[in-house]
């Protein structure tokens, strides 16, 4: 498939490319496959390659996790693979911007302003950690910061990728439709469509007409803005 390039390093100047490190690369493919980050590969706007980490393992069982350091349960993903996944990358991005997260509840919160920040860099490699954790050498000498999604634990990492690379694509040109998206204006606001009346019907035989604002329907933007607020 064009929309998922596992592990080619192929350059295309001007090209915001998302470089995903996973042990389950397929997690991806129905997200990325639809919609506006469809649409935005197709115009080569946007690259986003996923990579299995398990086949930069260095032995023939391609084993990308152990047991910790000083007893504790489950399995740490090890070093050694991430370090060689995210060094091929960068050997083929020497002249490019370019930022390596690792996704973990330590650190920063995701939010719009650092979506904006992240959009600035030409190629974004995403560190997604599993089981109990991912080596600290990996935060440590490896990634350029942590970023978290919320006060809260997942399996992996996988769904705070999909979140960044949605976000960071929306302030890419041309990605959007509009040159602002909704919630870029001034937050979000309340919406509707058509139709204008929408009849429920109740208990017994009342019923209930669900009404869109008549302020919507004054053609008075003015007043419109100000209802928005």
């Amino acid at each position: 498939m064009f929309l998922i390039n596992f592990v080619k390093f192929g350059r295309v100047l001007g090209m915001k490319k998302f470089h995903l490190l996973t042990i389950f690369p397929k997690m991806f493919d129905s997200y990325i496959s639809e919609s506006i980050l469809k649409r935005a590969q197709e115009k080569r706007l946007i690259s986003i390659s996923a990579y299995d980490i398990r086949d930069f393992a260095t032995d023939k069982h391609r084993k990308v996790d152990d047991t910790p350091y000083g007893g504790g349960p489950g399995m740490v993903l090890k070093v050694e693979p991430i370090f060689k996944a995210v060094n091929r990358i960068k050997a083929k991005s020497k002249k490019l911007k370019t930022r390596t997260i690792l996704f973990s509840t330590r650190g920063k919160v995701f939010d719009a302003k650092i979506a904006k920040r992240l959009s600035k860099y030409d190629e974004l490699i995403l560190i997604c950690g599993r089981y109990e954790g991912v080596d600290e050498r990996v935060a440590k000498y490896i990634a350029d910061e942590e970023i978290s999604i919320g006060d809260f634990v997942l399996s992996g990492g996988e769904l705070p990728a999909m979140i960044v690379v949605d976000a960071v694509s929306r302030f890419v040109s041309g990605v959007l439709g509009k040159h602002e998206s909704l919630e870029e204006v001034k937050g979000s606001y309340k919406v509707y469509t058509k139709p204008e009346d929408f009849i429920v019907k109740g208990k017994g035989t009342r019923k209930k007409n669900w009404k869109v604002p008549k302020v919507l329907l004054s053609g008075d933007h003015k007043r419109i803005e100000e209802w928005r607020g």
